[in-house]
């Protein structure tokens, strides 16, 4: 009988990482691999949840709980079949996806236990069962005599054509790259997903039946028309390569790049593909500066710093709780020396020419926003005596570690008069309660109670103004229909059309080299990741 208190007797154990000092200097994958007795101690902590949070948070709602049993009892060819009717490429969700966001972050034992390892036991499963001979099983396939055209054979070319195969279709595969994976072995780092893997997704997926007519370019070596004449139907699946900028000046100078060609230079460049003279872009004894929070933004920091960059500083517009990408990453990242400016919106990229610094403002996060994360906002200007916005330099220090100076948060409230604009915002544990009793009528109270969604106050309450929903976390009301609601302070975020608050804080970053992994700005101004 299994023991059902597995998850108090063994704690949670990731597989080992090599150390900082060592792995820097490589590229390697800085984590190690389980063996049948971790990986099953491991998996027999899951609880078997008769609603499994993990299943559900997985975008392809595997199922976790089921492989995580079979992995338990042994049964790693029947984990391995079972892992695969949900996802054609687990071995490499196990490596890349944010589980700490996803299914271990939803993990009913992420809660003081620590959450089941699901991510390094889902890679151990595809990656072991192969070792020991497991192929896809399509013995119950029927060839159906229909043949279908795959254009690109990155993730999505890859999963239509293992669900092609699976179902009778013959799929043929065409890609302009020499090699199959897209992104996945041009645009992730090894040190995240080693190439030979997807070198062995390949050997598998061929041993399905699936064609791969690589190094061909489709309209320029083979016309699309000849495609749709030739196959049943045709599935166009070309990838994530076309990126978009900041739209804040200064982005066309020298030493400005994007993510995506500094990291697929950097594998060409490892991998011995041919590339054009001056591709490679080499970030060695330079100061970098990287414009974003998310994976791939930790992609370009690890990268820098792999390549012998003399400081590598990561600036985001949000605080770190609020970063969309894994907090493993921002770890790791931490771990090898990148330093991190929380609360930094970029305005401008300053410099004769060529770049030589980034000017920011320091943002503070308002309500949250349609995906659940608190947008920034600028926390106003405030204009000195001469009329003048003042600046404040941040240098880079010649050894890491340490900021020379940094820039300053001014006072809560600024004076009326000329030159006063925005708004007033009344943050946490600042708003007077009787000041809100007053204004709102005696029945309205603080306190504490579960909050709600960010319309919930307003429809419960409407004779509270509009501005009072909504905001942080959502404002906290009790759901009783005999209480107006009540408030929790810790969590209150108003505005009202009064003076401003701050004033706008600048900070100039001197830089040599500048990666710029972000994505489209938002229609009130510049945005960065």
């Amino acid at each position: 009988m299994a023991n059902i208190f597995q998850f108090l007797d063994v704690p949670r154990q990731d597989p080992d990482k090599e150390p900082a000092e060592a792995r820097v200097q490589k590229f390697g994958e800085i984590y190690g691999n389980f063996d049948k007795e971790q990986a099953g101690s491991q998996a027999d902590r899951c609880l078997g949840c008769g609603n499994p949070y993990c299943e559900w948070k997985c975008p392809v709602h595997n199922y976790i709980p089921n492989w995580l049993k079979l992995v338990a009892e042994g049964n790693l060819f029947e984990a391995a079949e079972l892992s695969h009717r949900t996802n054609s490429l687990p071995e490499v969700c196990g490596r890349v996806c944010p589980q700490d966001r996803l299914c271990e972050g939803a993990c009913t034992l992420n809660d003081g236990f620590g959450a089941v390892t699901i991510g390094s036991v889902e890679r151990y499963i595809t990656d072991e069962a192969v070792k020991q001979g497991w192929r896809p099983d399509l013995s119950d396939v029927v060839d159906t005599g229909k043949r279908v055209a795959i254009v690109g054979a990155g993730p999505a070319g890859l999963g239509a054509a293992d669900i092609l195969a699976r179902n009778g279709v013959k799929p043929v595969v065409y890609d302009k790259y020499p090699e199959i994976g897209g992104l996945l072995t041009f645009g992730i780092p090894p040190f995240k997903l080693e190439k030979d893997v997807v070198r062995t997704r390949r050997m598998l997926m061929e041993g399905m039946g699936v064609e791969f007519r690589l190094n061909t370019e489709i309209g320029k070596d083979i016309p699309f028309q000849q495609l749709v004449d030739e196959y049943d139907a045709v599935f166009l699946g070309m990838g994530t390569y076309t990126y978009m900028k900041g739209g804040f000046p200064g982005e066309e100078k020298e030493g400005v790049y994007e993510a995506l060609p500094f990291l697929i230079s950097n594998i060409n460049r490892l991998q011995g593909y041919d590339q054009e003279p001056g591709e490679y872009i080499d970030m060695k004894d330079k100061r970098v500066v990287v414009l974003g929070g998310g994976d791939t933004a930790m992609d370009c920091n690890r990268t820098s710093i792999r390549q012998g960059a003399k400081s590598v500083v990561c600036a985001y517009r949000r605080d770190e709780a609020n970063m969309p990408g894994s907090r493993r990453e921002v770890h790791n990242a931490k771990e090898e020396g990148v330093q991190f400016l929380w609360n930094r919106q970029p305005v401008e990229i300053v410099g004769d020419g060529k770049v030589e610094g980034v000017k920011v403002i320091t943002t503070q996060l308002g309500a949250p926003d349609e995906r659940g994360r608190r947008r920034r906002t600028g926390t106003g200007q405030r204009r000195s005596d001469s009329g003048r916005s003042r600046h404040h330099r941040l240098r880079l220090p010649a050894e890491p570690g340490r900021l020379v100076r940094r820039a300053q948060h001014h006072g809560r409230r600024a004076r009326s008069g000329k030159g006063s604009q925005g708004r007033n915002i009344l943050r946490p544990n600042r708003q007077p309660k009787d000041l809100l009793r007053r204004r709102y009528g005696a029945r309205l109270r603080l306190g504490r109670h579960r909050r709600l969604g960010r319309s919930g106050g307003r429809e419960r309450h409407p004779e509270l103004p509009r501005r009072l929903t909504g905001f942080r976390t959502s404002p906290c009301y009790n759901g009783s229909t005999r209480k107006a609601g009540r408030l929790r302070s810790a969590g209150f975020f108003m505005q009202t059309p009064l003076r401003p608050t701050s004033r706008r804080c600048y900070t100039a970053v001197n830089v040599d080299l500048l990666v710029t992994a972000l994505f489209a700005p938002p229609p009130n101004g510049p945005d960065c990741g």
